[in-house]
């Protein structure tokens, strides 16, 4: 496979991450950032249903969803359900970081600005903001296989 093609693969893998990381995000979030929740969460469809395009452009299967994901910790409520949507777009920039770099052409500016757009939610769900979204974890989280969720035991990765 090549390195496009992998980056593809694991922005899409994340994204399927993502996804099902807010379908607890919107469970536990109060009422006042719900609709916060279902924007983000509709965003990260949509970037996941243009990706797995794209894999099939490049000649490939994409990748499936799990059919359960770990959380990195448990969501009782709206706090840590905030805490979560913060951390699924802090990982999943560091994901579009490594798409931003295995692309050329249109390709890079869609990941460029899938990158953007997940900073910023980041920001805006109180993560942390970095001067370079995405690098931050790159020094010791494996950020491939994950957008803030991992694959539970039995989901078959």
């Amino acid at each position: 496979m090549s390195a496009e093609l992998d980056a593809v693969q694991a922005a899409l893998a994340a994204e399927h991450a993502a996804v099902y990381g807010y379908g607890v995000v919107g469970g536990q979030i109060g009422e006042a950032r719900r609709a916060e929740a279902r924007a983000a969460w509709d965003a990260h469809r949509a970037r996941r249903d243009s990706l797995a395009r794209t894999v099939r452009d490049l000649g490939a299967e994409p990748v499936a969803a799990n059919a359960g994901y770990a959380l990195p910790f448990p969501v009782e409520g709206p706090d840590s359900a905030v805490r979560l949507a913060a951390e699924l777009e802090e990982r999943i920039s560091g994901i579009y970081s490594d798409l931003v770099r295995a692309t050329t052409g249109t390709r890079r500016g869609d990941a460029a600005g899938a990158l953007r757009e997940a900073a910023v939610r980041a920001v805006r769900w109180g993560g942390d903001n970095v001067a370079f979204p995405g690098l931050a974890e790159r020094g010791g989280k494996d950020s491939a296989t994950s957008a803030g969720a991992t694959p539970s035991a039995g989901s078959g990765a």
